[in-house]
């Protein structure tokens, strides 16, 4: 019986050990992307590592102006090669909307994985969150930007 009760702490002087040599647990994906290219997935540290765009937005799902920060949606579909057609964004809870690629620019959408400095939590429409700048271009604010605003975004595909 005292052999059992040592397993968890050696588990845990174990993975403590790995960790602070750089052996870490992998990060879980977020973001799936399926394309012609193939399916890749994508880690926050990869979303990190792609280019960034951040601006500050009142939403009709928060109380204030809140700073989101992201990645370009754009810079998403170069990378997975998407250059034309249509986008099925999906949500964890599998709502799903359509994104023309077209209607992509290069500063907005973005696919928002930071909240005002903090990494948004599934409770709080996170982890990634599409957003777009409606305070600096009204004319966004439309109900068909509202419903491509998907959160808890999880995955991509391409629909041609």
């Amino acid at each position: 019986m005292a052999l059992f009760k040592q397993i968890p702490a050696a588990a845990f002087v174990i993975t403590a050990a790995l960790s602070a040599v750089g052996f870490a647990e992998p990060q879980a994906p977020l973001l799936t992307v399926t394309s012609a290219e193939g399916i890749r997935t994508y880690t926050l540290p990869d979303l990190e590592a792609l280019p960034q765009a951040g601006f500050t937005t009142s939403t009709i799902w928060t109380d204030r102006a809140a700073a989101f920060e992201g990645v370009p949606l754009r810079a998403i579909l170069d990378a997975n090669e998407i250059a034309a057609g249509t986008v099925l964004a999906t949500a964890i809870n599998d709502y799903a909307i359509e994104i023309p690629v077209s209607d992509v620019t290069d500063s907005w959408p973005i696919v928002a994985y930071r909240m005002d400095s903090k990494e948004m939590s599934r409770r709080d429409k996170g982890p990634l969150w599409v957003m777009y700048p409606f305070d600096a271009e009204p004319s966004l604010s439309t109900e068909v930007n509202f419903s491509r605003s998907i959160w808890q975004l999880d995955r991509l595909s391409a629909v041609e």
